[in-house]
């Protein structure tokens, strides 16, 4: 077993730890480091750990001569109505693979799941056919239904670990007085689901933000761009590759979802580990 009160054991798990957290941390202080820095300074032949003459240059041309705002906005869009559209359906299904008793429920579940193991790209061949024959490329509700495949199979499964914990007796009583299945979800299920539904919500909110892929592909008009096509297409391209304001940029548009997971971690983690102790 690895001891740690002995030194030798203490000195290779701090040696573990230190290249780990190297190899995870390193690149993210690159890039803010990068982004602080001069052209000049970039290209230098050693290159340079910290900026010699840190500038904001490229975080006012990633604000100003790009379409950085608009990227943005387009995201929020996207990413906003596929996490809100995610959350209402994985609840429902999870609600329903919880509490109700039918034939097929559970194949049908397994079924949900397994579409998480399909590659992405071939999900994207699937659903770009279905997409131009009802007229919604190049249209955010494209999009949106096309990030219900990313997230809403995960999200089905960790409504259904939540609410499978909860006690049934409650909504049985909630029945015996009357109540429809709306109301109890809407009085009961839902004020004591926040953890979980947080959870989801962030889980589909980040997969579309962080998406390239399928908004590259739904997605052709220049107005219309997200943040992941907006920064290939504005700052590296075949002629130019401006990695200053392309690492300004990454960094600005990782922090809304970097300040709205900080202010939900807590229900963010409740929500992932409520369903791994049975009640």
């Amino acid at each position: 077993m690895f001891d740690l009160t002995r030194p030798l054991s203490r000195l290779v798990f701090l040696a573990l730890l230190a290249s780990i957290g190297t190899f995870l941390f390193f690149p993210l202080y690159w890039l803010v480091s990068t982004s602080f820095k001069t052209n000049a300074e970039l290209f230098r032949v050693v290159p340079t750990i910290v900026p010699l003459a840190p500038t904001l240059e490229n975080f006012v041309d990633a604000l100003t001569r790009g379409t950085l705002p608009r990227n943005l906005l387009n995201s929020v869009i996207a990413a906003g109505g596929s996490a809100i559209l995610t959350t209402v359906l994985a609840t429902c299904a999870g609600f329903s693979f919880a509490k109700y008793r039918y034939r097929g429920r559970i194949p049908l579940m397994y079924a949900l799941l397994a579409a998480q193991v399909i590659p992405h790209g071939v999900l994207l061949i699937s659903v770009y056919p279905m997409l131009s024959d009802w007229n919604l490329l190049n249209t955010y509700p494209g999009l949106i239904l096309a990030y219900l495949t990313l997230a809403l199979p995960a999200g089905c499964y960790m409504m259904y670990s939540y609410f499978v914990n909860l006690p049934h007796e409650l909504i049985e009583a909630a029945r015996a007085d009357g109540a429809s299945e709306l109301l109890i979800m809407r009085r009961i299920v839902l004020p004591i689901s926040w953890p979980a539904v947080i959870t989801v919500f962030l889980y589909a909110f980040m997969w579309a933000w962080n998406d390239l892929q399928f908004a590259m592909t739904i997605l052709t008009a220049t107005e219309m761009r997200t943040v992941g096509p907006g920064l290939l297409y504005n700052y590296l391209n075949e002629q130019t590759a401006n990695w200053g304001a392309a690492m300004a940029a990454s960094l600005l548009a990782a922090l809304p979802v970097v300040i709205g997971f900080s202010l939900v971690q807590r229900h963010f983690i409740q929500g992932l580990t409520a369903g791994a102790v049975k009640s």
